[in-house]
């Protein structure tokens, strides 16, 4: 048996770094973690005598692995329009643990991983590698088999989409998000009286037959029917997250980066009067999602 030129302990040390780059290429932490594997093995039967390096070789090679297991799913299109969400939808995937799948989902962005999902492969690495990571597109280039000019205009596209378009004014975004901040922070605590206090007394949630699922769409009108109903979807908050959603603020849940539901707020100086849950994936595709400034 060979011994492996690379240390465990020295990949030890770029492990947090090719697991973090994974994880925003992939959406999920198992798929990142089968890239950092197999990254581990590339490594360990390669000569590295010349490589001067060692963390930027490692960072091109999990991004090469990530790049081609995206493109396979890609190709492989795994998830037909009828995928239900249901709570038992709510899975962070085989060999993941979805307490950290969930945090780390936090730590980079719900929305974030979300508009990634929405990049062809080629804009998701351009874009991850240079805007996220710092790497230079000379550098990212040969990975896209592009020149670093239209490796640049692919991160380019990419960025306008994480921005999304024009959203609504400042000052209407930020109470926007006080409220729906407040609403996610209540729901994941279970506090029942703090989600209250944030609903008009007349408030009204749809959702559509795909979001328990029913036979029908579902019409809710109170607030504390609608508070009872926000309370039994606390695993739902878990992989839920705040977005700009058609230039208004509203949540996005989406275990492993997948999008699989969002919340659309009516916000009012009364409070929320209007929630409109949408698991369509019709409509779903229909609207912007984008990433919230801060």
């Amino acid at each position: 048996m060979t011994t492996p030129t690379l240390p465990a302990e020295r990949f030890e040390a770029d492990r947090p770094r090719l697991r973090a780059i994974a994880h925003r290429m992939l959406g999920s932490l198992a798929e990142a973690d089968d890239a950092v594997q197999e990254t581990w093995l590339r490594a360990s039967r390669a000569d590295l005598d010349e490589v001067e390096n060692l963390t930027a070789w490692l960072t091109t090679v999990v991004s090469r692995v990530s790049l081609n297991m995206l493109r396979s799913r890609r190709t492989r299109r795994e998830e037909p329009l009828e995928t239900q969400v249901g709570e038992a939808a709510v899975d962070a995937g085989e060999g993941a643990d979805p307490e950290e799948e969930a945090l780390q989902a936090d730590s980079v962005g719900v929305a974030l991983l979300v508009v990634l999902d929405t990049l062809n492969p080629d804009e998701r690495l351009a874009f991850v590698l240079h805007d996220l990571f710092a790497v230079p597109f000379d550098t990212i280039a040969p990975l896209v088999e592009r020149t670093p000019a239209a490796t640049r205009q692919l991160a380019s596209r990419a960025r306008r989409r994480v921005r999304g378009g024009t959203p609504a004014p400042a000052a209407d975004l930020a109470r926007q998000r006080e409220v729906v901040d407040a609403f996610l922070a209540a729901t994941r605590g279970g506090n029942f009286d703090a989600l209250l206090s944030l609903l008009h007394p007349d408030v009204v949630l749809t959702a559509d037959r795909f979001v328990v699922p029913t036979p029908e769409p579902i019409t809710l009108g109170g607030a504390r029917p609608v508070a009872h109903s926000a309370m039994a979807a606390t695993g739902r908050a878990l992989f839920t997250g705040p977005a700009l959603l058609d230039g208004r603020v509203g949540l996005v849940m989406a275990p492993q980066g997948r999008l699989r539901l969002v919340l659309l707020f009516t916000v009012t100086d009364e409070g929320i009067t209007r929630i409109d849950v949408v698991a369509d994936q019709e409509r779903l595709a229909g609207i912007e999602v984008a990433v919230l400034e801060g």
